[in-house]
């Protein structure tokens, strides 16, 4: 129990360090880094960014954000680029260089090499009156005072900033671009994520069964269309307008309190006005209607009129849910 208590105490001493050390960059955030996200907006080239050791794993993930949110990126490993990679700069490219150090051999051989060809760079570093720094055209400012590791030399806060600095680099790019979700949507068009975002219940719903009867059909009639459509449901509708609607929980219903509904009609245990949504709307709204009103079936219309049924399990086997 002891070995637990501190394993738990030392894991909330790192988050605790790390949270405080996120917390003052918003401190270092200044006109350079206004300046770098406006260069890099009006930019009519990609973002190529650059790194060595854990400092290129953040510059991947950088990277990556940037892809996904409007900004045309590409990573290039520091050491890789002064051995053939360098070859990835085009002229109109704004080039950023991770470095908590900026003293490291590689960065100074290379950045040389990237101010001969004019493009502007960008240091996320944690010392300004580094190599990088004096030679960036913009710095942002990644200073921490001391690592996570209690020897104060494994990477962790001060990758931890790079990362958080990205971040916002990313994000301020995406507001200017006014990103929204569906231009995320078009970045994002595979998994879960992507299907809530471009997801239309026509898209389910035009691959089900279409259950469907009028008001006068006999309880029987309805039985049989609820077994052969196979989605526990059907709309009632009148002149291809819905009218009611019949689960099976209905059917529950009225065999507990009647012992012969061989004169009943779909009419007499519909339910009238029941909740639909349009072919058009979002498959994630329809969990939304679906998740308030505690139901597992939402009848769909096009044009006000009858479109089919989408049923719970649809949007559990497309992974919204």
């Amino acid at each position: 129990m002891n070995s637990n208590n501190s394993i738990i105490e030392k894991a909330k001493q790192t988050i605790a360090l790390q949270s405080e050390a996120i917390f003052n960059l918003t401190h270092r955030v200044d006109a350079d880094f206004a300046e770098a996200v406006e260069l890099i907006y009006n930019s009519k080239g990609r973002v190529i960014i650059t790194g060595i050791g854990k400092s290129a794993i953040i510059a991947n993930k950088i990277v990556a954000t940037l892809n996904s949110t409007g900004t045309p990126a590409i990573f290039m490993h520091a050491a890789d680029a002064i051995h053939g990679d360098l070859g990835l700069i085009l002229e109109d490219d704004v080039v950023i260089c991770i470095s908590k150090s900026g003293n490291t051999p590689e960065i100074k051989v290379l950045i040389p090499l990237i101010k001969s060809a004019h493009n502007k760079i960008i240091a996320i570093t944690g010392n300004k009156g580094s190599y990088l720094g004096e030679q960036a055209d913009f710095i942002l400012d990644a200073y921490v005072e001391k690592e996570a590791c209690p020897n104060n030399l494994a990477p962790t806060t001060s990758t931890t900033a790079q990362l958080v600095i990205g971040d916002a680099l990313a994000i301020c790019l995406l507001d200017l671009r006014g990103f929204s979700s569906r231009d995320f949507a078009k970045y994002h068009p595979g998994g879960a994520l992507g299907k809530k975002l471009y997801l239309r219940v026509e898209d389910i719903s035009s691959v089900n069964q279409k259950p469907q009867v009028v008001a006068s059909t006999s309880i029987k009639d309805v039985i049989i269309e609820i077994t052969e459509k196979m989605l526990g449901v059907t709309a009632v509708v009148d002149d291809q307008k819905i009218v009611g609607i019949i689960t099976d929980g209905d059917l529950r219903r009225m065999l507990s309190k009647v012992d012969d509904f061989s004169k009943l009609t779909a009419k007499d245990i519909m339910s009238a006005n029941p909740k639909r949504i349009d072919t058009q709307a979002m498959a994630v709204d329809a969990l939304e209607t679906m998740e308030s009103h505690d139901i597992s079936q939402l009848l769909v219309e096009k044009n006000g009129k009858y479109a089919g049924v989408v049923h719970l399990h649809d949007l559990i086997k497309e992974g919204i849910i």
